[in-house]
């Protein structure tokens, strides 16, 4: 065993992914080329047939961002990790290495916006199916919407913006039951507050956008394969088939635990291309060198506004999953490694469309801005933005009502953050009657 894997999450975030030699650059360099050195030209043959690894060409690998692959891997407990372009990739190639056209997914209702219209309108049109649940509903409820044909189950352990922390009991059960991997977008919790393989997930993806860069400044995102999923039980013929294109090589035969994450890089980074840049990968892995400190404090803050948003009479509900009157805050001890509910919360104000619009105009700390896991607070209507696509049923129906307001809360002083929603709410309703508080 690695002395690496016993370091606390810490100094995973710090240490993995790069060591360097003596002589070598003490922080992880960048990499900014798109090609290669090679010994000879059977090397070449042996890298492009898979019978060598290695990096070949700048669109499947480079050496960047491999080591930020490393370090998240070994953060979620995975046996591989494949970064992309953007949380958005990373979803796409997750789904599209398991399913082609044909095939059924069952996916929780509350999944990001993004991810909705991708399994909605986009994937429909390549001819795959989805089945939207409610992740609440009795398991027997659930276990109604599986088909011969479906393929994967997902899910989000924060929901987003609904906020809802994912039974993962239920749905592992359901993805057992019916022999098929289950997929977890792990972006709102990151691996310092869930680890999701641990709770039966068999493949995670984050959007490294979020709280993995934590200041807005890269795209990217990673897939994290668990390497627990058995792709030789007759359902995923592409995985343990010979692949033509590779001198035909069984995945399964060749990567064992490592089948999914490699065909995924061999086939879809390869030929859908949306590589991450070197100097994104480089900064998400500067960022992750700070991700153990960042989420307790974002935890903190967002826990410390809920509070103050509670008690101001002009707001008339909150969601945090970390106030403990929430439905979902059992599930924190049960799920999480780290005892707090990441930074995002949400909120409805009293008044209305105008006092939405007023309340985000008077904003001097927080901004309005169409991004989530900053360092900076930041709020956002998903209604007339993020899940704009959706109707208002489906919205309703995935608990995003069309008063919510979303804040993602930054590491501000929490103090300055609560004084500037104190004063934009008190500017959002100048000149209208003092609301009373309702019984």
């Amino acid at each position: 065993m690695s002395e690496s894997n016993n370091w606390g999450v810490g100094t995973k975030c710090i240490q993995e992914g790069y060591r360097p030699g003596i002589g070598e650059a003490r922080v992880l360099p960048i990499i900014q080329s798109t090609t290669y050195k090679y010994e000879d030209i059977d090397q070449v043959a042996r890298l492009f047939s898979l019978q060598e690894s290695g990096n070949k060409y700048g669109r499947t690998g480079n050496p960047t961002a491999n080591a930020f692959e490393a370090k998240v891997a070994a953060l979620e407990g995975g046996v591989g990790a494949l970064s992309t372009a953007s949380g958005q990739s990373a979803i796409f190639l997750a789904i599209s290495n398991i399913v082609q056209a044909g095939d059924h997914v069952v996916a929780s209702n509350a999944v990001y916006g993004g991810t909705y219209t991708l399994l909605s309108v986009r994937l429909k049109k390549l001819g795959v199916e989805t089945t939207f649940v409610n992740p609440e509903d009795p398991i027997d409820e659930l276990r109604k919407v599986f088909k011969p044909n479906t393929k994967v189950i997902i899910g989000e352990t924060i929901g987003n913006p609904a906020l809802g922390i994912l039974d993962f009991d239920k749905f592992a059960t359901l993805a057992k039951e019916f022999d098929v991997p289950f997929i977890v977008d792990n972006t709102l919790a990151t691996p310092f507050i869930c680890k999701p393989l641990k709770h039966g997930a068999n493949v995670v993806i984050n959007s490294a956008t979020k709280y993995m860069d934590g200041h807005a400044v890269a795209l990217g995102g990673v897939i994290v394969d668990g390497g627990s999923y058995n792709w030789a039980n007759g359902k995923f013929p592409d995985f343990t088939e010979p692949d033509e294109q590779y001198a035909n090589t069984s995945y399964t035969g060749k990567f064992g635990k490592k089948a999914y994450i490699t065909k995924a890089r061999a086939q879809y980074i390869r030929d859908f291309g949306p590589t991450i840049a070197p100097i994104h990968a480089f900064l998400i892995n500067l960022g992750l060198e700070t991700l153990h400190l960042r989420m307790p404090r974002h935890s903190e803050n967002a826990y410390k506004l809920a509070k103050f948003l509670k008690s101001n009479k002009r707001v008339n509900w909150v969601n945090y999953p970390g106030l403990e009157d929430n439905v979902n805050y059992p599930r924190i001890s049960k799920y999480f490694d780290y005892h707090g509910a990441s930074g995002v919360l949400t909120f409805g104000l009293k008044g209305g469309n105008e006092a939405i619009k007023k309340f985000a105009a008077a904003l001097k700390v927080a901004a309005l801005v169409v991004h989530v896991g900053d360092a900076r607070t930041s709020i956002l209507h998903p209604a007339t933005s993020t899940h704009s696509q959706m109707s208002p049923e489906q919205r309703h129906e995935a608990g995003i009502p069309d008063d919510m307001i979303r804040v993602s809360v930054g590491i501000e002083d929490s103090e300055d953050i609560i004084a500037d929603f104190d004063q934009a709410i008190q500017k959002a309703f100048e000149g209208v009657e003092e609301i009373e508080k309702e019984e």
